[in-house]
């Protein structure tokens, strides 16, 4: 078996993909989408797209809001849409397994994928493709009983859930079975994973799933803090490894950001307690800042 490239070297001349040629790898109808929601492709798209679409192992490093999750979800999302409307979907049960250790995280990643499905959904119709559509269900500790008797009973194609989560599906027969047909799963934040016991028992559950499927699974590696970066490869695809390295593409894009940053203080004298007068001058400025930008993320206490 030849060796593969581990590290991309984006500072290269000679780049094999650019952000023009990327996205022909995806159906027209997920370009479409795609290309009426954002202006390009990110470094992370760029470099990760045609290694998924290839079905290989990738992780990849890249900032916060750099794209990293859509990296990784538009290429198995373009998949499952070629097979549905070519009618070539597999077997019923879950295709695509998300795994978050942050319950929140995987409850935001459900709502962010129910509206870009629809969106796809409505322009496949509207250039006259009849497409099923492609469900995503979401399973946690705060899951009620009757939703995840349903979630084993009737599987999504994408399955959202946290690695205790994945781990109780395995212990039941029905939940193993729903998950007899994962092709590819996805380890968000894995850096807080790779740490510790959670982590270990992680990959005792991924090699579990990986015995249950009757092909290799496709894993996918998501964070911005990765060091040493060959051992969170490791840690994603075990002992698989092609001339005693991990088998698996690692796309490093680096985790600096230009930033403008600021400190802006309210235009009348501080006190030692903010006045009424300062909470609407502050108010004022925040409405301000949000209207000039197009997304506004406020942390308070």
């Amino acid at each position: 078996m030849p060796q593969r490239q581990h590290q991309l070297d984006l500072f290269s001349t000679d780049e094999e993909t650019n952000s023009a040629d990327v996205l022909s790898l995806f159906h027209p109808v997920v370009q479409y989408w795609f290309r009426s929601r954002f202006a390009g492709p990110t470094d992370p798209q760029i470099h990760g797209w045609p290694h998924i679409a290839r079905g290989e192992n990738t992780l990849i490093a890249a900032p916060t809001g750099s794209g990293k999750t859509l990296t990784a979800f538009l290429a198995v999302i373009d998949r499952l849409v070629r097979e549905a409307l070519t009618g070539q979907r597999s077997s019923r049960g879950v295709q695509v397994l998300y795994l978050s250790p942050l319950r929140a995280l995987s409850n935001d990643m459900e709502r962010n994928l129910e509206a870009p499905l629809a969106e796809i959904q409505e322009i496949a119709e509207e250039m006259g493709d009849s497409l099923p559509k492609i469900r995503v269900g979401l399973r946690t500790g705060d899951t009620p009983s009757h939703k995840r008797a349903s979630l084993t009973r009737n599987p999504p194609e994408i399955l959202v859930t946290t690695p205790e989560s994945f781990y109780l599906l395995l212990t039941s027969e029905k939940g193993r079975e729903s998950l007899r047909s994962v092709r590819t799963v996805i380890v968000d934040e894995i850096h807080a994973l790779v740490r510790d016991k959670r982590g270990s028992h992680l990959a005792l559950s991924l090699e579990r799933l990986e015995s249950l499927t009757d092909a290799p699974l496709q894993r996918i590696g998501l964070s911005a803090t990765q060091k040493p970066i060959e051992r969170v490869a490791h840690f994603l695809v075990g002992d698989r490894l092609v001339n005693d390295e991990p088998d698996c593409q690692i796309v490093d894009v680096g985790h600096r950001r230009d930033l403008d940053l600021a400190i802006e203080t309210p235009p009348s004298e501080l006190k030692a307690v903010c006045s009424h007068e300062q909470w609407a001058e502050v108010n004022h400025r925040i409405v301000e800042l949000i209207n000039s930008h197009r997304s506004t993320l406020i942390f308070v206490n």
